[in-house]
């Protein structure tokens, strides 16, 4: 049977019709603002401990008012998505100029109480002690939030033809007396050569939507490249003691590692300079800083 739209040319479809056939869900960006940062310590003879810590806004508005979310919001109908992420992040927390990665896009479909929305999740790394955060009219506060993990069960069930796997992750963040608590089930299914995976909020307290899921999973995503490749130097300042670059691939791994083989690793991404630390209580260390800039991603 001849379909109407045959006989018209490309234009004449395209003049003709009508975006309301199918229905519109909604699109929004959330990103993700990883840095490493100094606690404070009161023995000046020792390294300051180092902690990871991702950048949060408290919400203004409902739904979820006055709990804490990623910086994000909707996209206009005339900007893209990478342009969005930019602007909510700039308009959210005063961070800009920083180089954002594409993530994953999250579809689940009652993940926002208000309507169908679909979020395109951004990540990057900043140095934070030198980056001034302020919360703008749509955010109530801006904050920095240490953020620890750990896997507080796993089951693994074995079937003729495959595994399945589930970890419960408890995500803890914390900034000065607010305290947000998550848990997150994750299933791997594998079925002859077919893998899948799933992610579910067991529990938020404090974090608004399905973030924790969002940040759990750009956590892993973040540790799978410093693993891997030199995107830790990104965290660092123009020059660096191997001390202190190893504290903070310790920090992002969430492990000990040894100090001769992290030497041996990480050797092809650094170089030594001619200066030494010359701080008081400290023995000087040798000064290093990053090889060459690499473009990277968080694939």
């Amino acid at each position: 049977m001849e379909n109407e739209n045959d006989k018209l040319s490309e234009q004449e479809f395209l003049g003709k019709y009508d975006a309301n056939v199918y229905e519109h869900p909604s699109v929004t960006v959330d990103t993700l603002i990883f840095s490493v940062m100094d606690n404070d310590s009161s023995n000046y003879r020792k390294l300051p401990e180092k902690e990871l810590k991702i950048l949060l806004i408290k919400r203004k508005d409902h739904p979820y008012r006055n709990q804490w979310a990623l910086p994000g919001g909707f996209v206009k109908l005339d900007e893209n998505l990478d342009d969005a992420a930019y602007r909510e992040l700039k308009e959210e927390t005063n961070v800009n100029d920083v180089y954002l990665e594409q993530l994953y896009t999250w579809g689940d479909i009652n993940r926002d109480p208000r309507t169908r929305v679909i979020s395109c999740s951004y990540m990057a790394l900043i140095n934070g002690n030198s980056t001034l955060i302020t919360a703008s009219s749509d955010a109530g506060d801006v904050k920095w939030f240490s953020l620890k993990s750990k896997v507080i069960q796993e089951n693994k069930t074995i079937f003729e033809k495959g595994y399945q796997l589930e970890k419960k992750i408890s995500i803890m963040l914390e900034c000065g007396e607010v305290k947000l608590s998550c848990d997150v089930l994750i299933t791997k299914k594998k079925e002859h050569e077919m893998i899948s995976v799933t992610r579910k909020v067991l529990k938020s307290e404090g974090l608004a939507f399905d973030h924790s899921m969002i940040i759990y999973y750009g956590l892993e995503r973040l540790r799978a490249k410093t693993e891997f490749t030199d995107i830790a130097l990104h965290l660092m300042e123009q020059e660096f003691t191997l001390t202190e670059l190893q504290n903070v691939y310790e920090v992002i791994l969430d492990k000990t590692l040894l100090a001769a083989n992290f030497r041996r690793k990480i050797n092809m991404y650094v170089e030594e300079t001619d200066n030494s630390t010359k701080d008081a209580g400290h023995r000087p260390a040798r000064l290093y800083k990053h090889k060459q800039q690499k473009s990277y991603d968080f694939y």
